[in-house]
């Protein structure tokens, strides 16, 4: 068996709105999460840039699809943007993601753009919605 090995690279303390009700659709019970901002830090530092969200899918059988999309700004000035998708098992609570990254490939985080990334959502507390821990693997 294959052991893999991963590096925490960043944590997000995320701050979001109320959820907006879409409700039942054809692929199921849809709310949208807007993210009003936040702070990450790690081996990347900065704050979460106000105006993405969370298209969150309840689906038959007891579990939601979630995919967010959203900027980050480092301490340095540069954007990265993030997709995160990922599956909120109802059992367990626990979401497990598989983020992606665009960021200036001629820049300072240009790593970002290569590599496999695999994140854990759960939920925050006080004015924090939900702490996302993202790892790269090695």
């Amino acid at each position: 068996m294959i052991q893999l090995e991963a590096e925490e690279i960043m944590h997000l303390k995320v701050e979001c709105s109320e959820p907006l009700e879409v409700k039942e659709g054809i692929d199921g019970y849809l709310r949208v999460i807007p993210i009003r901002g936040g702070t990450f830090e790690g081996r990347i530092k900065g704050t979460i840039v106000n105006g993405g969200a969370d298209w969150n899918t309840l689906k038959p059988g007891n579990y939601a699809h979630a995919f967010a999309k959203y900027l980050l700004l480092t301490e340095d000035g540069e954007y990265i943007a993030v997709e995160n998708e990922g599956i909120l098992e109802e059992d367990t609570r626990l979401i497990k993601t598989r983020p992606r990254f665009t960021a200036d490939s001629k820049g300072r985080y240009g790593w970002l753009n290569r590599g496999v990334y695999v994140g854990s959502l759960k939920p925050g507390e006080g004015r924090v919605s939900v702490e996302i821990t993202i790892y790269r693997l090695l």
